[in-house]
């Protein structure tokens, strides 16, 4: 998934989660799932406790991170790989 596809996925709303970056049409926060997995949950027990959301949501989370952290990954597809890397 390119990293445009990635970013479609995600909502910024004042009027949704005090402005957090969401999951768009939800009201899952980016920051849950990334805690999860430095938790180490592993993207199967995420998408189970949140079924609303897909596995590509996660790479979006991902790709977001990495963006902020100011190393952005260059396409969607790497984010997916580091997921599961790191698991």
């Amino acid at each position: 998934m390119t990293q445009d596809k990635l970013w479609e996925r995600i909502s910024v709303d004042p009027n949704i989660c005090h402005g957090k970056p969401c999951f768009k049409g939800t009201r899952v926060m980016l920051s849950i799932v990334l805690d999860s997995l430095a938790e180490g949950s592993t993207p199967t027990e995420i998408l189970a406790d949140y079924p609303t959301l897909k596995s590509e949501d996660i790479q979006a989370a991902l790709a977001y991170a990495a963006h902020v952290s100011g190393n952005p990954l260059s396409d969607g597809a790497e984010a997916g790989r580091v997921a599961y890397l790191a698991l």
